[in-house]
């Protein structure tokens, strides 16, 4: 047993050294930096319109990035997992997550105890079902809210060009969109309205909630309001081109999930087939895997199977995964 802990310290101690390795290596280029600082220089001593409204914008950018990386993780753990379970719009709270992980975790480590009789084997396959599959169930349930809202958020832009075509203020149509669109939409836009009415700025209630949601297409609203602000101009129109292009983003993220659904198939599949010949092997035959639990050769081996396995599928998520 001593020898089968030392190769799992060796075994963690060399991917501990390649993630530290990917870190080093995977830092700022030196061409974009100096691309950067060229374009600064540019924005700062030009005379141009669009020079001008282009630097207002990223330095709205960057003014918000810190509230946002704030609230992304870098405070406490307990405040990130949190925001997920409130990202949800399901109304789970943290100690019903805390009280399911930790039901499943134990159940499933009492049964793979009393299947197999291996304690390491018994407490890792408890640990990961315990923490992977609520994990899971939150980021589907964001996914699935994401999706909705962003489908929708053009059509509440438009809502807002028609009311401030017609003559309201914005505050009035955030009202009108809050009540009038379903969904998370609506939701969302009746907290923002809420906060005005209890003595927020619109722009703090805007940011309340986009450091909430943490949406690029929320914080291209919020940051076209606080721009249009500053530098004056027809915020109608703004909004309309910004419902367009919205509207043009969601379609090409549609071609990208089609082009890359063969890829993501293959992946899937290829990433499964271990588990499933695995099982369907240990279920018609226990006797012929039964020292895979007890011999340390087998663990060593499987242990080094699933490393690999588990390089492989972040190496084909990474190349089907498209950022637009």
């Amino acid at each position: 047993m001593g020898n089968t802990i030392q190769l799992i310290l060796m075994a963690g101690g060399m991917m501990a050294a390649m993630v530290l390795g990917y870190a080093a290596l995977s830092g700022p280029s030196a061409s974009k930096e100096s691309g950067r600082r060229l374009q600064s220089v540019r924005f700062r001593h030009s005379d141009s319109a669009v020079d001008k409204v282009e630097a207002q914008y990223r330095k709205t950018v960057a003014a918000r990035k810190p509230r946002a990386g704030k609230i992304a993780g870098s405070g406490s753990r307990m405040e990130a997992l949190e925001l997920r379970l409130h990202r949800t719009g399901k109304g789970w709270t943290l100690s019903q997550y805390l009280y399911v992980s930790g039901g499943l975790a134990l159940a499933v480590l009492l049964l793979v105890f009393l299947k197999t009789g291996a304690p390491l084997l018994s407490l890792v396959a408890g640990l990961f079902v315990g923490i992977g599959l609520p994990h899971f169930i939150v980021g589907r349930a964001i996914g699935k809210r994401v999706e909705n809202f962003t489908t929708r958020l053009p059509d509440a832009l438009d809502l807002l060009v028609r009311g401030l075509r017609s003559g309201l203020p914005v505050t009035e149509t955030l009202g009108v969109v809050a009540s009038e669109l379903p969904g998370p939409v609506g939701e969302e836009f009746k907290l923002v309205t809420d906060r005005i009415k209890v003595g927020r700025t619109m722009e703090e209630a805007l940011q309340d909630t986009a450091d909430r949601l943490n949406m690029p297409e929320f914080n291209f609203f919020c940051i076209t309001l606080a721009i249009q602000r500053e530098t004056g101009g027809n915020l109608a129109e703004t909004l309309s081109n910004l419902s367009d292009v919205l509207r043009k983003r969601a379609q090409m993220k549609l071609k990208v999930k089609a082009m890359s659904s063969e890829s993501k198939a293959s992946a899937y599949i290829v990433g499964s087939l271990p588990f499933i010949v695995f099982a369907l092997i240990y279920t018609i035959n226990p006797a012929y895997l039964s020292k895979f639990f007890v011999d340390e050769r087998l663990i060593i081996a499987g242990l080094g199977g699933l490393t690999w396995l588990g390089i492989g599928s972040f190496i084909m998520a990474k190349m089907v995964n498209f950022e637009i």
